[in-house]
């Protein structure tokens, strides 16, 4: 789990702000100090009397209640919500996203849903609560993703897509009714954390090439070692000047 909070706040002009999700939905901490939908509630209202929230997704899920409160926050909230998927929205991110009043994907992106599932352990009697109270979130779900989608999606169909776990591309989205706008395809940006992909059933494999590559043993990446290499010679050449004028001189 990510020791960052999954969301960054950004004011920008026109009365506008700015909020992404680019990690895992996980809170961690405690009191004051929490990253949570508490914190992130204090950050939301911190914003003022905005008219537009813009919220840019790229996140492979999470924490089932840290997303349902957030969806909530955002459905609540006077402002406009226009999201943006910018590489993948799942599980209880996809949830998030249909707090849009307008969802926008560019053509390359996915929108993953599936049914809510959690990791617990105990006797057979809470078990059985646990199934139930997975029940009654999965219920409550499909009615919200229902009402994002109008008649565009009836409760059979949908309740057939959360249970294969479906992986929708941006047109399929759109005409399950998930989706508002579809745009041309953007550069994609490789996922920050990866690790609860491994979780999923159907993960398409142009999802997980989009994983970074590993970093070395030495903590450089290639790149960086290519600029250390061009800023060495650089300084090499430099100083090799600086001789050749003090020799000369």
């Amino acid at each position: 789990m990510s020791k960052k909070k999954y969301w960054t706040f950004k004011n920008q002009a026109n009365n506008e702000a700015d909020l992404y999700l680019y990690l895992e939905i996980a809170s961690w901490g405690g009191g004051y100090a929490a990253h949570s939908a508490k914190s992130f509630k204090a950050e939301l209202d911190a914003l003022g009397e905005i008219s537009t929230i813009n919220v840019y997704i790229n996140s492979p899920g999470g924490d089932v209640f840290e997303g349902r409160a957030i969806y909530n926050m955002l459905k609540r909230h006077k402002a406009f919500i226009r999201v943006h998927i910018d590489g993948l929205a799942a599980s209880i991110a996809a949830y998030i996203a249909m707090a849009a009043d307008e969802l926008i994907m560019p053509n390359n992106a996915m929108l993953m849903i599936h049914n809510a599932w959690m990791n617990t352990s105990g006797n057979a009697k809470e078990l059985r609560e646990a199934a139930d109270m997975l029940d009654k979130v999965g219920l409550s779900m499909r009615q919200d993703f229902l009402l994002r989608a109008g008649d565009k999606l009836d409760e059979e169909t949908l309740t057939n897509l959360l249970d294969v776990e479906s992986w929708l591309t941006a047109q399929e989205a759109l005409d399950y009714g998930l989706c508002d706008v579809v745009t041309s395809a953007k550069q994609i940006a490789a996922l920050a954390d990866t690790k609860l992909l491994a979780k999923y059933r159907n993960v398409p494999n142009d999802i997980t090439q989009k994983e970074e590559p590993p970093t070395p043993e030495n903590g450089f990446s290639e790149e960086k070692r290519k600029e250390i290499a061009r800023n060495a010679s650089l300084e090499l050449q430099n100083l090799q000047s600086y001789l050749g004028g003090i020799i000369n001189g």
